[in-house]
């Protein structure tokens, strides 16, 4: 098989990786109960939802770095540094899913190890609002902010090189500000992250992330293009 060949199929199982977040959707159902309730730490407690909740962020984590890790080796050769600032921003994306992971995670310890041997209800209630508090600030940073900023490396990439239609990368491109804009309100208090506006303003991001996600699941990269891009690839 020619090395162009090995470049226009190898990235299909990166496409299944970016299709996945539409399947890890329930994690915000699952990890709802300690999210919602500011009284969970000392209740009954729904503690294997949440964890299996966690357990699907932790895969949202994995994924987003395999998937820019399997299109590195083709991104490179159109632009090193803009691949692998991909890389780095996926890398701090899951990152941060990690810190919102263990938050909640520390939660449910908190309540199976103190809330039920006379522990002061005030101040687990306090320490397991401060966990949560944290674990919104990290979807906000993480899933809310950091794929705005995929988009405009990747998206650069995939227009200028044409490995997908550029129709694809010029919706992230358009949604990238607009991710960007929206979180910056939400950070300022002009709505909520889980809003209408905000919504709305995170759809273009949504579109772009799943239909590349498809497009390289059952298509890959178009062959002419890697190739073009091989062409140039210092021996």
């Amino acid at each position: 098989m020619s090395h162009a060949h090995r470049g226009a199929l190898g990235p299909s199982s990166a496409g299944a990786n970016r299709c996945s977040p539409a399947a890890r959707r329930p994690a915000p159902i699952l990890i709802g109960p300690v999210l919602n309730d500011a009284g969970y730490i000392t209740g009954g407690g729904q503690d294997t939802r949440v964890i299996w909740g966690c357990m699907l962020d932790v895969v949202n984590a994995l994924t987003a770095v395999g998937s820019a890790v399997a299109l590195f080796p083709v991104l490179r050769r159109r632009n090193e540094s803009l691949a692998l600032g991909f890389v780095t921003s996926r890398l701090i994306e899951a990152a941060i899913i990690m810190i919102g992971v263990v938050s909640l995670l520390a939660v449910v310890t908190l309540r199976q190890d103190y809330a039920g041997l006379g522990a002061d209800a005030t101040t687990l209630t306090t320490t397991g609002t401060a966990l949560v508090d944290l674990r919104n600030w990290t979807f906000l940073l993480g899933p809310g902010l950091v794929p705005a900023i995929n988009a405009l490396l990747l998206g650069t990439i995939l227009y200028r090189s044409r490995l997908v239609p550029r129709i694809i990368p010029t919706v992230g491109l358009i949604g990238a500000p607009l991710l960007l804009g929206s979180a910056i309100a939400t950070l300022f208090g002009v709505f909520d992250q889980v809003s209408g506006p905000a919504t709305l303003l995170a759809l273009p991001i949504a579109a772009w992330e799943l239909t590349l996600g498809c497009w390289m699941a059952f298509r890959g990269f178009d062959r002419t293009a890697v190739s073009a891009l091989t062409d140039h690839e210092p021996a």
